[in-house]
């Protein structure tokens, strides 16, 4: 394991711009901040010679190359064959068009299942129960365990049967941190001959990604959430995005992964994405700058990990000690995202509070609907505190006396 001393966090932040007004961001799981790299990829873009795609004039091939470049590079974060990469709008809108395509082209009816869960952002959740409701088909939900914030292998292979199509599970859920056994889900879903989505969008700011590795027929992220601009990527098998046939337009190109890009494709926003990775691939203190990238993500994301969980630890233990509050993040594997209350005062005025501090901590059910229902937090949710590449020590600190200070008022 590296050593954390290894990683100058101070050296990373002197590249974020927004870091300079000193507030405190833990608000990365809802969009992090952006680096002058990826600023300056986006940038470059709007202000080159830049046409639609194609191969005769300049512009075309920079269009061509943009595009190119950015598939190579999410190729390579989450671990898929870059001919895989499907750009959309948001991850939200690719995880819609792509179940109704799914239970459309799977001929999907009465009688078959799709599993969901309580644990998910409502973007792998709703998406499916609407597709599903569409054709009459089944939805079975995996319930997380409220009392651990896990969810446990047997909630979702109790659920499974001959007739599950397709199962959607988070990676690492956005409200608590909580990542569940994958490889085991994964395994449970393709004995039962079903298919498997993983919604990546929290976990892929926190941890290498490997669709292939794992087996995932299909895996979403949202580049905005590690460092880059806001878009949506999903990557999946090339068997069965050859046999899916979204709506698209009449002219527009057949081929995968073409076929599910509605219009022209942002190319400033792709030329940021690419950036982002890079950036990312280059935070390894060790990293072997001739090595191929992926490669130095895996380094990256090791440093990273060491970095924000030491900073997780020391705010859960932190919070742990200030009377009055609630960490509901206590999963044995997690990201270092933690949730917390604090009792008699309404989370909303803790994210004011602590915004009046300069530390921002935003408070919500952030899309996890189910899940803050299910943890007896309602609508209103909790106070959500992410790590991230720039967080630092003393910010943690000020997070805790600004909470601490709260409590003492009560």
């Amino acid at each position: 394991m590296l050593s954390a001393m290894r990683y100058d966090v101070h050296a990373v932040r002197a590249r974020f711009p927004a870091l300079g007004t000193g507030t405190a961001h833990f608000d990365g799981p809802g969009g992090s901040q952006t680096p002058a790299a990826v600023a300056e990829a986006v940038a470059g873009t709007l202000n080159s010679s830049i046409a639609n795609r194609g191969t005769v004039t300049d512009a075309e091939l920079l269009a061509e190359r943009t595009v190119a470049e950015a598939r190579e590079a999410m190729g390579d974060l989450l671990g898929t064959d870059p001919a895989t990469v499907i750009f959309g709008r948001s991850m939200t809108a690719n995880t819609v068009d792509l179940a109704r395509t799914l239970a459309r082209s799977h001929r999907w009816g009465a009688g078959d299942e799709v599993v969901v869960t309580s644990l998910d952002h409502d973007a792998n959740v709703r998406p499916w129960v609407l597709a599903a409701e569409s054709v009459g088909a089944t939805v079975r939900w995996a319930e997380v365990d409220p009392a651990s914030g896990e969810l446990p292998l047997a909630a979702v292979t109790d659920v499974l049967s001959e007739r599950t199509r397709l199962v959607a599970v988070t990676g690492a859920s956005n409200l608590i941190g909580t990542r569940p056994d994958l490889e085991g889900i994964v395994s449970a879903a393709h004995d039962a001959g079903a298919l498997v989505h993983v919604d990546a969008v929290h976990l892929a700011a926190h941890a290498l990604l490997d669709r292939e590795g794992l087996g995932a027929d299909l895996m979403s992220c949202s580049p905005y959430k590690f460092l880059g601009p806001h878009l949506g990527v999903t990557g999946g098998r090339a068997d069965l995005l050859e046999e899916l046939r979204p709506d698209k337009l009449l002219p527009s190109p057949d081929r995968v992964p073409e076929r599910f890009e509605l219009g022209t494709l942002p190319y400033e926003l792709l030329a940021g994405t690419t950036a982002a990775v890079d950036f990312i691939a280059a935070l390894s203190p060790d990293a072997d700058e001739e090595a191929p990238r992926r490669e130095r993500l895996a380094a990256a994301f090791a440093a990273l990990e060491e970095h924000e969980d030491a900073l997780r630890v020391r705010a859960e233990d932190g919070l742990a000690g200030i009377d009055g509050v609630t960490v509901w993040s206590r999963a044995a594997t997690r990201t270092p995202t933690l949730l917390f209350t604090l009792e008699g005062v309404e989370a909303t005025e803790v994210h004011r509070h602590l915004a009046t501090l300069g530390v921002n901590a935003p408070a919500s059910h952030f899309y996890a609907w189910e899940l803050s229902h299910r943890l007896g937090l309602g609508p209103s949710g909790g106070v959500r505190v992410g790590m991230a590449p720039y967080t630092t020590q003393e910010e943690v600190d000020r997070l805790l006396e600004g909470v601490a200070q709260l409590a003492a008022r009560r």
